[in-house]
């Protein structure tokens, strides 16, 4: 929606939620960068490149050029007279981020695909196509970069055909590749549309050119074939031999699309401006609204055998679930949350239905990347951003509180590496436990734990670029100096055999000095030991999980003041090994072959002597 119409009620028959979706470097950003500036939210392109980009506004994408967290942003786009509200989201696309597209992808209504037109489709086109897929996401392509050297539409096409399961039909066509790209064929209208200016706000729609015209009037054949077999109401017309128009195709076209049966390729560059104002045109024409998709489910919270059903209405109970939580360093905690029925309002008290809370919406805000509009409500269908929620978080459902529902969460990938860290200064350690917490609020995939057995603090993520941007933030963001480093394995040492130490020691401090002799016996833990390891009434036998003790001095030769400070000095030695100088797992033989996931902690047997003269 426009600045200045944030609070007016939506007609979500002109609303699109949509996400932008693409390998790494197919041009994301770049195509949305346009998207902004052609409807008017923005007044100067940005470049990539230069870091100048909108939705890239954290310090570390304009360092990298990259995407790193998904930026919300809405706009407006007029089509047919009609103004319709875009809510747009520009997702990374490098595989550590892919969360981010996860959690995107379950709130969005429809996606563009970007793919590099030299590149055609890469390896994580198809992980973000597969997650599109999961959360049934209709879809259409934008076939990029066309004017690079060694750019093919038809090859790009033929990828897509073969490497994702898609039937994609293409209703536009390119006028040259590479460096003679000039520019694209509308195969409905049946015109080449060229650009005037630099820019690619003088647009003029000319005659095919001859050269061409035999490609053109070949690809809107097979274009008229694709749609008429996507919908059977063409395809028993066709067959009646009955004449077909250009809008009975769109509409077929449009049905097909949110149906998930096809999916429209377009094509352009949308670093020369060309092609992307078309591609707004068919957002608006082939995505769904939020009236277009299957109403959402939940269930009861009380009862999660009973299935319940939101309508994209107003006048519904209120249903609405938090995709993202996100830390704003000017107003603090930010809760991206998408309406899916009701309305919901500033200064109301609702139920996050998921941990039976509840929580006062104190300020709601319209999201522009890192700028903010507030607003008083948020409409069914529609997405914005609370502040100030204490108890929620990321996939959890905000209902009435007299009609609670709990909608399907969101799954994210399991983190698979990890390192170290550690604070530089007492100072910094309760600053790090902090920001550490507000980090994995943020971002499901970003897990800490303590290493009981070595006592390091280990940070888990989903590749090194992704703990590396975490771990800049908490200097950059939090001012915690830490020190990063690899975690230290955890051996396990265990004897083997019985051993027996007969030692002396002295130490000459004046006087009579110190002595003292120990003779003490160990023992690896027997089959016999385990059967018997009922608790002994004998006083000198210590029994817990770790070891037994066995007392084995007689006629108090030695003060029994002296016996427990002892066998606590065994224990401690337990902690860490000889070998290695770490934690001892004391165990016999035959349990060598156990799984280290279903070690128990087995006794250890000690003998022990000790005699002082």
């Amino acid at each position: 929606m426009a600045k200045g119409s944030a609070n007016e009620k939506l007609d979500l028959r002109y609303l699109r939620n949509i996400g932008i979706i693409a390998h790494i470097d197919a041009g994301k950003t770049t195509t949305t960068e346009r998207i902004l500036y052609y409807t008017g939210m923005i007044h100067k392109i940005g470049e990539v490149h230069e870091g100048a980009a909108t939705t890239d506004w954290m310090a570390q994408e304009k360092e990298r050029g990259i995407t790193i967290t998904a930026a919300a942003i809405t706009s407006s786009w007029t089509r047919h007279d009609q103004a319709y509200t875009i809510n747009l989201i520009d997702t990374p696309g490098h595989v550590d981020f892919t969360a981010e597209v996860q959690r995107s992808l379950r709130v969005l209504d429809g996606g563009v695909v970007v793919f590099d037109g030299v590149a055609g489709v890469e390896p994580q086109s198809e992980t973000v196509w597969r997650q599109a897929n999961e959360y049934k996401v209709p879809r259409i392509c934008f076939i990029n970069k066309l004017d690079r050297t060694g750019a093919s539409f038809e090859r790009s096409l033929d990828s897509i055909r073969k490497r994702l399961t898609s039937n994609p039909i293409p209703i536009q066509y390119p006028y040259g590749d590479g460096d003679a790209f000039k520019g694209i064929v509308d195969l409905f209208s049946m015109e080449l549309v060229t650009y005037g200016n630099d820019l690619g706000t003088d647009i003029k729609r000319v005659e095919i050119p001859a050269d061409l015209r035999e490609e053109a009037e070949e690809a809107r054949q097979q274009m008229m074939d694709a749609i008429i077999e996507a919908d059977e109401a063409l395809t028993e017309k066709f067959l009646m031999e009955e004449e077909i128009s250009d809008e009975e195709l769109h509409a077929a076209l449009r049905r097909a699309t949110i149906a998930n049966k096809a999916q429209p390729i377009l094509c352009g560059s949308a670093l020369k401006n060309k092609g992307v104002q078309m591609l707004l045109d068919a957002v608006i024409d082939f995505l769904p609204s939020p009236l277009d998709i299957p109403s959402v489910t939940g269930t009861d919270p009380n009862d999660e055998e009973v299935l319940l059903e939101r309508q994209p209405s107003d006048e519904e109970p209120l249903s609405a679930l938090v995709f993202k939580i996100a830390t704003d360093p000017f107003v603090g905690r930010l809760a991206f949350i998408r309406v899916y029925s009701g309305v919901l309002r500033t200064g109301s008290t609702v139920t996050n239905s998921t941990q039976g809370k509840r929580e006062r919406i104190g300020r709601l805000v319209r999201m522009f990347a890192d700028k903010r509009e507030d607003i008083e409500e948020i409409h069914a269908g529609d997405i914005a951003a609370a502040l100030s929620l204490k108890n929620t978080f990321t996939g959890e459902t905000l209902s009435a509180p007299d009609k609670p529902i709990v909608l399907e969460k969101i799954s994210f990938p399991v983190p698979v590496i990890e390192i170290a860290i550690e604070p530089q200064s007492n100072a910094d350690r309760d600053k790090m436990a902090d920001a550490l917490h507000k980090l994995a609020e943020e971002d499901p995939t970003f897990q800490v734990k303590t290493d009981e057995e070595t006592g390091q603090t280990l940070l888990k993520g989903m590749g090194e670029l992704h703990l590396e941007v975490l771990v800049d933030r908490l200097r950059r963001e939090f001012k915690v100096d830490a020190n990063v480093g690899k975690p230290r394995v955890s051996y396990r040492e265990a004897i083997t055999k019985s051993v027996r130490i007969d030692t002396t020691f002295k130490r000459q401090t004046g006087g009579s000095g110190q002595y003292a002799r120990v003779v003490m016996e160990f023992e690896p833990i027997t089959e016999s030991d385990l059967e018997g390891a009922e608790e002994s009434s004998d006083r000198k036998i210590f029994r817990d999980e770790q070891f037994i003790f066995e007392d084995q001095i007689r006629g108090g030769t030695i003060p029994k003041e002296w016996i427990k400070p002892t066998m606590m000095g065994v224990m401690d030695a337990m902690k860490g090994g000889v070998l290695a100088g770490t934690r001892w797992l004391v165990c016999g033989p035959s349990w060598l072959t156990v799984p280290s996931t279903t070690w128990t902690r087995p006794k250890w047997r000690s003998a022990l002597r000790v005699r002082c003269a």
